[in-house]
């Protein structure tokens, strides 16, 4: 980081250089920073602040839950049908379960705010009106109790209406939770840098679980950096590494994704230690469509650069079956072997 950091303010030093006297000097690549141009002088942030400042902006890649936004508010009640397709099965069955309760006891309130004008076989408690509230919202009706009165039957109506929209919408949120489309993509939980055949390629395999075929889809890759600009500011910064084979029509079983590391690779151009430095990234994303729902289905992952191996390959995980059918080894999908790299 220091070393990076440096050479930052070394090529800050050498750009901010104007000719002068109509003779253009140019500062050497590696000099160390005067720090004053035309009489001013020129601030640069220390290494230690760059470093903070550096760590600080890692919160970028926490998840969701860790970050807080500040200056912008939750639409909960405007963006409800998100909330509930986007919330945890445990969150979402237990604040379906209060609101539940909750509407049923403010029922039950009403109710007894008209005393006698709910009649059952004996006189009601505060219990009895909670479970006339549940029974007549639900729209059951078992006919134990039953409302008399005219204030009664307006509240009865009320909760009738309110009931068959809950119900209503309550079913499609979890039919929507149910039925939302979900790609069962398996990654590697290593890439790896195989030199075989005197050409290095950075490979990542994904697979499909699922019997059914994934169609067209398209992967796209690229390599996340967290830089520092010239003027002092961090920004995470998106370069595309460019696949062998970016668009598969079917994707049935496995796949290795390739990228080759040429001279215009930004993998080339970066060292391990600078890649480690920026806390860089490569991020896959995976888009394709599930031929039996016909749905867009999604699957991503990121791996960092201590889960990238050099001079490894996956271990084969398709076989010939001695009846000449095929067998996919899933408990194999993980594995990796060392190779040595070819000379020349």
């Amino acid at each position: 980081m220091k070393r990076i950091w440096q050479r930052l303010n070394a090529q800050r030093s050498s750009a901010s250089q104007e000719p002068q006297e109509g003779e253009r000097q140019d500062a050497p690549a590696h000099s160390p920073s005067t720090g004053k141009h035309s009489g001013k002088t020129k601030r640069h942030i220390s290494t230690k602040e760059a470093i903070r400042r550096f760590r600080a902006h890692a919160l970028d890649e926490k998840k969701h839950a860790d970050v807080v936004r500040v200056g912008v508010h939750d639409a909960l009640w405007s963006d409800m049908y998100h909330h509930a397709l986007t919330a945890s099965w445990t969150a979402f069955t237990f604040w379906a379960f209060v609101s539940y309760v909750v509407v049923n006891l403010l029922f039950a309130v009403l109710y007894a705010l008209v005393p006698g004008e709910v009649t059952g076989p004996h006189p009601l408690s505060f219990l009895d009106l909670f479970f006339f509230s549940v029974q007549t919202l639900s729209t059951v009706g078992y006919g134990g109790m039953v409302p008399s009165g005219v204030a009664a039957n307006v509240i009865v109506s009320f909760e009738v209406l309110l009931g068959m929209m809950v119900n209503a919408l309550a079913a499609g949120a979890v039919f929507a939770r149910i039925a939302r489309p979900r790609a069962r993509i398996i990654f590697s939980n290593k890439a790896v840098v195989s030199d075989e055949n005197g050409v290095s390629a950075l490979c990542i395999r994904i697979a499909n679980c699922r019997r059914s075929l994934i169609l067209s889809v398209d992967v796209e890759v690229a390599l996340s950096r967290l830089i520092v600009t010239h003027d002092g500011h961090l920004e995470r910064r998106f370069e595309p590494l460019t696949l062998v084979q970016a668009h598969v029509p079917v994707l049935r079983f496995a796949f290795v994704l390739a990228h080759v590391v040429t001279e215009t690779s930004p993998l080339h151009r970066c060292s391990l230690q600078e890649l480690q430095a920026e806390e860089a990234e490569i991020i896959v994303t995976v888009t394709g469509t599930d031929e039996a729902m016909g749905q867009t289905v999604f699957a991503r992952t990121a791996y960092a650069f201590d889960k990238v191996l050099h001079n490894h390959r996956f271990v084969d995980i398709i076989h010939t079956r001695p009846s000449g059918g095929l067998a996919v080894d899933y408990s194999k999908f993980h594995d990796i072997e060392a190779h040595v790299p070819s000379e020349g």
